[in-house]
C-alpha cells in the first residue's frame, strides 16, 4: 500500500483491452492536473487472457473467470494498489470473490451506475440497458435498479444479437459508420419501448462513444461513472485511508 498522499489505483483490465485503455485516458482527462506529478498513479493488468465471461455465464460450459480475476486483484494489491477498479460490466458477476480475496476496496461500477440513474433529476421509472448478454442473464443491472424501484427495459432478441455483434466489432477494431447508426437505432428502440433513461452498460460499447447516440432521454455511460469514482476515490483516500470513506465500495 502506498503513502496516503499518493494513492495507487489498480485496474483489473483486458476485458477488452481497448476499454481498459479508454478508461485510462478518461481518468487522465478527468484529473485536475497541472503537471505529470498531479496525475493518478495507475497499476494496470491489461490481461486479455481472462477466460470468456460469455462462455461461463451464457453458454454455461466455459472456465470460470473468477480464479484469474482474483489472482489479478491480489497481484495488484501486492504491487501497491490502494483501490481497485474493473472496467468490465460482465466481470462484476465475480465481484464478491474478488472483494473477499483482497484487503483493499474494490469499486462497484454496476451499483454506482444504478445509483446515478436513480439520482437523475428527470426521475426515470424505466431504464433501457445496452449490455452484453451475460450482464443481462446475470441480471446485474436488474437487481441493482430494482433496489431503487426502477424497472428495466431490454432490447428485443434481434437488437440484442446486434449488440453482441457490435461488441465483437469493437474487439476486432472493425467498427463502421453503419455500426454507429445501429448503436443509435438500438438506443432509440429502447426509448420507443418505454425507457426513460439509457445505460451504456458495456465498456466495449463505451469505446464507440455516445456523440449523437440519443437525445430524447438521459444517457449514463458506466465507464464515465467508474472514471469519476476513481478520481473521487483517490481524493477520499488522500483525506482518509479508511475503506468505508470511499464511495462505491459498499
Amino acid at each position: 500500500m502506498s503513502a496516503n498522499d499518493h494513492p495507487v489505483v489498480g485496474i483489473i483490465g483486458g476485458m477488452g483491452p481497448d476499454a481498459t485503455v479508454d478508461l485510462m485516458q478518461r481518468v487522465i482527462c478527468a484529473t485536475p492536473a497541472k503537471d505529470d506529478a498531479d496525475h493518478i498513479h495507475l497499476l494496470v493488468d491489461n490481461n486479455p487472457k481472462v477466460p470468456s465471461r460469455i462462455a461461463a455465464l451464457v453458454e454455461g460450459h466455459g472456465e470460470s473467470p473468477a480464479p484469474v480475476l482474483v489472482q489479478m486483484a491480489q497481484n495488484l494489491e501486492r504491487a501497491g494498489a490502494d483501490l481497485l477498479a474493473i472496467p468490465c460490466n460482465t466481470a462484476h458477476a465475480y465481484l464478491d470473490p474478488i472483494r473477499s480475496a483482497v484487503a483493499i476496496p474494490v469499486l462497484d461500477m454496476i451499483q454506482m451506475t444504478a445509483d446515478r440513474l436513480a439520482e437523475l433529476s428527470s426521475q426515470p421509472e424505466t431504464v433501457g440497458i445496452i449490455a452484453s448478454s451475460a450482464v443481462l442473464k446475470a441480471e446485474l443491472y436488474g437487481k441493482a435498479l430494482e433496489a431503487h424501484g426502477l424497472h428495466v427495459v431490454l432490447p428485443t432478441v434481434a437488437d440484442q444479437d446486434a449488440v453482441m455483434a457490435l461488441i465483437k466489432k469493437v474487439k476486432s477494431r472493425q467498427v463502421s459508420m453503419a455500426d454507429h447508426q445501429r448503436f443509435s437505432d438500438i438506443a432509440n428502440c429502447l426509448v420507443e419501448s418505454g425507457a426513460q433513461a439509457i445505460a451504456v452498460a458495456c465498456t466495449d460499447l463505451s469505446v464507440m462513444g455516445q456523440d449523437g447516440l440519443i437525445s430524447d432521454v438521459p444517457l449514463i455511460d458506466a465507464l464515465d461513472v467508474l472514471t469519476e469514482a476513481i478520481v473521487t476515490g483517490v481524493e477520499q483516500l488522500v483525506q482518509s485511508p479508511v475503506r468505508d470513506s470511499i464511495q462505491g465500495v459498499q
